[in-house]
């Protein structure tokens, strides 16, 4: 172990965080007594977050330049028949990597949040949560052994339940929270299984440990089947990234999560939550190189979802669900990756996504801001006009997106089409259609948005819900909220109508907004080197070169990023997105009358569309009704009838009929005893003189 990383200062990348939310969720709030201000919960937030991104930054650098590595316990919690239940970290190259991701953007949103959540009565509270939530995302990617990774795991699924909810006297948000805590039991569900099958077969939860006896698991079938045990562990961790990842069918949680406020949008989109199960399937890459069956069945899963949501997209008009399909989408390419097994494409796209992304979002709110709380972007138009730092950065997010070359999102992105086309497993051929089909689809609904919100006509005079305008930009049934009042006009001009007219946002809202833009331009041509031909990742991702050969035919066919990027512009990945781009341009700027056209001719696909495949009615009167019919007939006719009645109440019963009976022979009178005792003698002797078998 290298002595330039040291646990003290490892453990007070965590902990910084969660030391500002202590003091912001007790003393800032009702809880305890408001004993500080907004400035200071604010300032103590941020403070941690900062430290834990400095902290994150210096290790990353250590990790880079001085091969820099720490894999310790720090606490032993107890040992149970050789089991040992630990706390404690791994550093390599795929965790510093994650460390700096999170806190930056977390970083980026606390500020961000100083401007957006103003006038909110509960922002200290909110202040709390976010950091609480960085907190949990850094215990999971620092962790080295499957017990403080499902505690990290459980917790970022704790906190989302608290932020999506967090206007919690609105009933969609309640519902929202809801949902996507119950989604995620269900996914929980098989992690935890695939995490008791580890511990049972291998005997441990350490990371290196589990590893260290891969090619013991990879001999051992699952007891009464014809797989292999380590197909069923790896499906079982998958489906703990389902949910948290949220993969078809478990994604139905994610577009709700808007209910929540704007910031953690784009925290849970961006580099936190959604994640998780990314980066789980890449540590895991040692166990899920030992199945091909897992590897396809991820491969599949991953192209459905980056399809199939992307088309959603198109249809949606609330600006921050275009851009939550556009991450549903986005976690579908991650998971090709992995099926591809190209583990270090599918964190290299994770990185760019979360810069990108949370870009996008924190546009977006930017937007709401200036809109004064209106959310759909039919009744914008021509923004850019009045918020020229919002248009620029949104439009900057909007290309790395949708993976133009030089672009951040290009380089992943491109890499990931590459790896998809170049794998040998069976769902290879859908997968590679799926992506390249959905290059299209993305460029197409990104700027349709774009150019509705920030080109063409100016129609937010025209909007029928303006007279709404002072309400909650949450709120789609435009009904206050919680105190939360959203952002008076600031001196603002009004039409002559009396409508609001755009403006841009305050510096605490942009000066995120242009940090955010710096790396979804550059980040993917600096760092695809040394994430994925380079030695970064060489120790924390395995991939085995004999049976898949994704990863070694793109280095073959890298040449530097300048040449991928120049050869970017003839690849097919690029006309497509161009083809996006120039369809929108055409359908919603030059003749508007062609989307009100197609979407009579194809109305039925609409229907489809605009029911979001019918996946939420499916859940909620087959799944949820199924399972209140269940519990109901249990309750009744199981716990009712059979506990209660058969047993409680029907053993009282028979005690009591029995008694009775008894209870006519207890007269007190010694004679009638008597007699009873020569009535049972003579039966007896009866019985012993008469018995067949005498």
């Amino acid at each position: 172990m290298s002595q330039t990383l040291n646990a003290s200062t490892l453990l007070a990348v965590p902990m910084a965080p969660l030391v500002g939310a202590a003091l912001a969720g007790i003393l800032g709030t009702s809880f305890g007594g408001n004993v500080i201000g907004r400035r200071l919960s604010h300032t103590f937030t941020i403070l941690g977050v900062l430290v834990a991104f400095l902290l994150s930054a210096m290790t990353l650098r250590s990790v880079a330049m001085d091969g820099a590595r720490f894999n310790e316990t720090l606490y032993q919690w107890m040992v149970v028949g050789g089991l040992k239940m630990e706390v404690g970290f791994l550093i390599d190259g795929l965790t510093a990597m994650m460390m700096c991701v999170v806190t930056f953007v977390s970083l980026m949103v606390h500020i961000y949040t100083i401007g957006y959540m103003e006038e909110d009565e509960g922002y200290n509270r909110f202040f709390s949560y976010i950091s609480l939530f960085t907190f949990a995302m850094l215990m999971l990617v620092m962790s080295n052994n499957f017990l403080q990774l499902f505690f990290g795991w459980e917790a970022v699924g704790l906190v989302s339940y608290l932020l999506i909810g967090f206007w919690f006297t609105k009933p969609s948000a309640v519902f929202a929270n809801m949902k996507a805590f119950l989604v995620n039991r269900v996914g929980d569900f098989g992690f935890i299984l695939g995490i008791g099958l580890i511990a049972a077969y291998a005997n441990t939860l350490s990371y290196a440990e589990t590893f260290a006896k891969v090619g013991e698991l990879a001999k051992i079938g699952f007891p009464g089947t014809d797989w292999m045990l380590v197909t069923v562990i790896c499906i079982c961790l998958f489906i703990g990234a389902m949910g948290k990842s949220a993969q078809f069918p478990l994604h139905v949680w994610l577009p709700d999560s808007m209910e929540g406020p704007t910031p953690i949008s784009a925290l849970i989109h961006a580099a936190t939550m959604v994640t998780a199960g990314i980066f789980m399937v890449a540590r895991m890459s040692p166990l899920f190189e030992l199945s091909d069956t897992a590897l396809n069945f991820i491969l599949v899963i991953g192209a459905i979802t980056a399809l199939f949501m992307g088309f959603l997209g198109i249809i949606q008009n609330d600006i921050k669900r275009v851009v939550a399909y556009s991450t549903l989408s986005q976690l579908g390419y991650m998971t090709v990756a992995l099926g591809a097994s190209a583990y270090s494409v599918a964190v290299f796209h994770l990185m760019t996504h979360a810069f990108f992304k949370a870009l996008l979002f924190l546009g977006a709110g930017s937007v709401i801001i200036g809109m004064h709380h209106n959310q759909d972007i039919r009744w914008m138009g021509n923004v850019r006009k009045y918020m020229p730092i919002t248009w620029i950065t949104s439009l900057l997010g909007s290309l790395a997106l949708i993976g133009t070359p030089f672009f951040a999102g290009f380089f992943s992105k491109d890499s990931i089409i590459e790896a998809v086309g170049e794998s040998h497993l069976p769902g290879a051929g859908f997968a590679h259609f799926a992506v390249l089909a959905g290059v299209f689809v993305t460029a197409f609904y990104s700027f349709r948005m774009y150019f509705l919100v920030f080109h063409g006509k100016e129609r937010y005079d025209q909007n029928p819900d303006a007279h709404h305008a002072h309400f909650s930009d949450e709120e789609p049934d435009h009904q206050p909220h919680d105190g939360h009042h959203g952002h008076d006009d600031h001196g603002h001009g009004h039409d002559a109508h009396g409508h609001h007219e755009p403006h841009e946002s305050p510096w605490v809202v942009t000066a995120p907004l242009l940090l955010l833009a710096v790396p979804s331009v550059v980040i993917g041509f600096w760092a695809i080197q040394p994430l994925l031909f380079g030695d970064f990742l060489k120790d924390a991702i395995f991939v085995n070169g004999e049976l898949h050969h994704s990863m070694e035919a793109l280095k073959e066919e890298f040449h530097g990023p300048v040449q991928m990027a120049l050869h970017g512009f003839l690849g097919a990945p690029f006309w497509l997105s161009l083809a996006g781009v120039v369809s929108a341009w055409y359908m919603y700027l030059v003749n508007p009358r062609v989307p009100a056209a197609i979407k009579r001719a194809a109305q039925p696909i609409y229907t489809l569309l605009e029911n979001k495949y019918y996946m939420d009615w499916f859940n909620e009167n087959v799944l949820a009704r199924g399972a209140r019919l269940l519990g109901t007939g249990l309750w009744k006719g199981g716990d009712q009838a059979v506990i209660d009645g058969a047993f409680v109440n029907g053993s009282a019963r028979s005690v009591g009929w029995v008694a009775g009976i008894v209870r006519w022979f207890q007269t007190g009178y010694i004679y009638h005893y008597a007699f009873a005792m020569i009535v049972g003698v003579f039966v007896l002797m009866t019985w012993f003189v008469w018995w067949p078998g005498r």
